[in-house]
């Protein structure tokens, strides 16, 4: 695997905010691989963390990196959640699900204290929109929830793979939408999950604490959300 040189920087410096005795989510995606490694290392060098796992994929490389992975019903908290994204504003808000984790994604975002999000710097946009928008969907009659949402103005495409339907790991297909602009983000997602079949939409709009933003010189640029006040769990 060629090394991306923005995606590792800031990956890495994500893994700069996790200290001994946290409970770390571990998002999905080719920046998080990054978080993931280097947490591996300081694993391995003797910090002591516990991590939870968005999805199948970054759980299989965090066993491999020595990670000590919990389960769901041993979590008391969860300090950090380190994800990706696939389009970012300057306001935080986030398109994601690229990957097809959205769900679990969406999850573990709701329930950390901060999400820091590791991205380079083709993920940061002026306006949401033209990566495509992932919708998670139940498979029954998925078809018609497909039309419901086709004639939104969604122009849905249901999500492929090897020439079959995409199935996430909660069992469920991805519609993924082109709306090319996303005029009124907080909007579309009250629309999405009003219709049903809709599982979970890949609209992130709330959850980010940080965007961490890795360059091809190496160099990174962080933006942090003001103070809210810490959310609890």
């Amino acid at each position: 695997m060629q090394t991306d040189i923005g995606k590792k920087a800031a990956g890495e410096k994500a893994a700069e905010y996790i200290k001994p005795g946290m409970t770390v989510g571990l998002g999905t995606g080719s920046t998080a691989y990054y978080a993931i490694l280097r947490i591996g290392e300081l694993v391995r060098a003797g910090m002591e963390i516990k991590a939870v796992a968005t999805s199948e994929q970054s759980e299989q490389l965090a066993r491999e990196q020595q990670i000590p992975i919990i389960p769901f019903d041993k979590v008391e908290k969860i300090d950090i959640d380190i994800d990706g994204a696939d389009e970012a504003d300057a306001q935080l808000q986030l398109i994601k699900g690229g990957g097809g984790a959205l769900l679990r994604e969406k999850i573990i975002a709701v329930a950390a204290k901060e999400m820091l999000v590791v991205m380079d710097e083709s993920k940061l946009v002026k306006q949401l929109g033209k990566f495509p928008l992932p919708v998670e969907i139940a498979t029954f009659a998925w078809e018609l929830t497909f039309k419901q949402l086709a004639a939104s103005g969604a122009n849905p495409v249901l999500r492929l793979k090897d020439n079959n339907r995409f199935v996430t790991d909660n069992g469920n297909y991805i519609l993924d939408c082109r709306y090319q602009k996303i005029h009124n983000a907080a909007a579309l997602e009250a629309q999405l999950n009003s219709v049903p079949g809709v599982v979970e939409n890949g609209l992130f709009l709330h959850y980010a604490s940080k965007l961490i933003i890795g360059y091809q010189d190496g160099t990174v640029r962080e933006i942090t959300r003001p103070y809210q006040g810490k959310k609890s769990f």
